[in-house]
């Protein structure tokens, strides 16, 4: 499919409120740093029309403060922010788990073995871009396999405080992912619903807890 070389505005402000709120969740900005929209434009190469409506965007989803003469800061977000959404994402996402374990799709296993082998090739050799996108795909296709597309959609709103580009960047966080999503993929494939639910739960939770400690070691050296 050939797509328009100009895209439409609401898709580039997508774009930018999830950079910018990648480098919230992740810590890389901390709170109280000035987030402005031409700096944002200039990084991801865009007007500044797009990256002000994403400001306003991550500022009514709590990301962002606004204040008279000081223009968009980074709110405050700590780390039991950090486990009380993860604690919604788990439910959300063993739900969904549970129930493409459940519909048992041949075709859809299939394509999830292939994202983990791809997933396997990357961990071995360290691309680290690679295994970070193997993993949003792997999780993407569970979701979609659930036959549960409202589901689906709430949990992608909750996601949005993941960080797309954090966790392959840690010390052993790539060989715990492949086993992690063996164990996920195993049960699917069993098509146990219980043992899917248990396995995403403890994954999605152990998630939470390496960026919350991330977020308060950091938060810990801003205040020093």
């Amino acid at each position: 499919m050939v797509y328009a070389e100009t895209r439409p505005r609401p898709q580039l402000s997508e774009e930018a409120a999830s950079y910018v709120r990648d480098q919230i969740t992740s810590g890389t900005l901390a709170p109280g740093t000035p987030v402005r929209p031409e700096v944002i434009a200039a990084e991801l190469g865009i007007s500044s029309t797009p990256a002000r409506e994403a400001l306003q965007s991550l500022r009514a989803e709590g990301f962002l403060d606004l204040a008279p003469r000081r223009g968009f800061t980074v709110a405050r977000l700590t780390g039991d922010d950090i486990r009380d959404i993860y604690l919604v994402q788990a439910w959300v996402a063993s739900e969904l788990a549970a129930r493409a374990a459940k519909r048992g799709d041949a075709a859809v296993i299939g394509r999830l073995e292939e994202i983990h082998a791809d997933l396997i090739r990357a961990a071995e050799v360290g691309d680290l871009e690679q295994v970070e996108r193997m993993n949003h795909r792997f999780h993407r296709q569970i979701n979609l396999a659930s036959g549960s597309p409202k589901l689906a959609w709430v949990m992608q709103i909750v996601s949005r405080y993941a960080p797309r580009r954090f966790y392959a960047s840690i010390e052993g966080w790539s060989e715990a992912t492949v086993g992690d999503h063996t164990e996920i993929l195993d049960a699917i494939r069993a098509g146990d619903p219980e043992l899917a639910r248990a396995r995403m739960h403890e994954h999605t939770l152990a998630a939470g807890r390496l960026l919350a400690s991330r977020v308060e070691a950091r938060q810990r050296d801003s205040d020093v």
